[in-house]
């Protein structure tokens, strides 16, 4: 579950232990803000210490929103790689396996430009910074498809990820919500073959850390990125069931970022996907 960071960024691996999650997401920072505060040692040291002792994790970092690494603006590009690399920083401090990344908008461009643009600047930010040797991946995000937004598709993600791997672990994180509204069809039978085939064919399974599990407002190919509760919107449970229960996947965390319209919602969306899991055979 994403979950927030009220009294420090620790505080929510007890949260999770509450709720019955197993992995968590957070924020570092506030996501509508260009400037970040350091994050306290002290929550780091309790971070590390609490996921060790209630074996929470992998731990992901969602970027902030404001980060566009393939602005046509140069000021607002030099302010994303600065706010990557914040997210970088602090992601390793607190000893994150993974930070998603929404790749940006390339609106004034190409969509080429703009992909070159996301490479050179991700790079930037991670230039000098002392991630060899951890387990910390880059994970980019596929996007709900809206105009202009880079990585509305698996070959856009896939052609990022190419880019990256000489600058550091890359891999890719998938939403559920934004491939439905993208135009994939994840809710028949043949369709979630079909789009589990064009995941085999462009990113490969093995690069697929993370899954967000979000249900949609929005019908699919309507590229409005709404979420809703599991199981609640239109894509239905059943492609959450076949997802959990995917043996290419069960590498990845499974991670929702569901609405909170009431008390109690964060742990009925945990309980309802942990309820699709199938028992291992004996």
């Amino acid at each position: 579950m994403h979950l927030g960071t009220a009294g420090g960024a620790s505080n929510a691996v007890e949260r999770a232990r509450e709720i019955g999650a197993g992995t968590l997401q957070i924020f570092s920072s506030s996501p509508r803000m260009w400037r970040a505060p350091k994050v306290d040692p002290k929550q780091c040291q309790r971070m590390r210490a609490l996921r060790a002792k209630h074996g929470v994790g992998p731990l992901v970092i969602h970027a902030s929103y404001l980060v566009n690494v393939c602005s046509q603006t140069e000021e607002i590009r030099t302010k994303s790689v600065h706010a990557f690399r914040g997210e970088i920083e602090r992601a390793l401090a607190l000893g994150a396996e993974y930070l998603v990344l929404h790749p940006g908008s390339w609106k004034g461009m190409t969509r080429g430009e703009g992909l070159k643009l996301a490479a050179e600047s991700i790079g930037k930010a991670l230039d000098g910074l002392p991630w060899q040797g951890t387990p910390f991946s880059i994970l980019i995000e596929n996007t709900a498809g809206a105009e202009c937004s880079l990585g509305g598709n698996f070959e856009q993600v896939a052609e990022l990820v190419e880019r990256l791997k000489s600058h550091a672990p890359v891999g890719v994180c998938l939403d559920t919500c934004h491939t439905h509204v993208s135009g994939y069809d994840i809710v028949s039978v043949e369709g979630f073959a079909e789009t589990m085939s064009k995941v085999a064919a462009t990113t490969g399974f093995d690069a697929v850390r993370v899954w967000h599990c979000n249900d949609a407002k929005a019908a699919r190919g309507t590229k409005l990125d709404r979420h809703e509760h599991i199981g609640q919107g239109t894509i239905g449970i059943e492609p959450f069931r076949w997802l959990v229960n995917d043996p290419r996947f069960e590498h990845c965390a499974f991670i929702a970022e569901t609405p909170v319209d009431e008390p109690g919602d964060e742990e009925r969306n945990v309980r309802v996907l942990k309820s699709l899991v199938k028992a291992p055979r004996a």
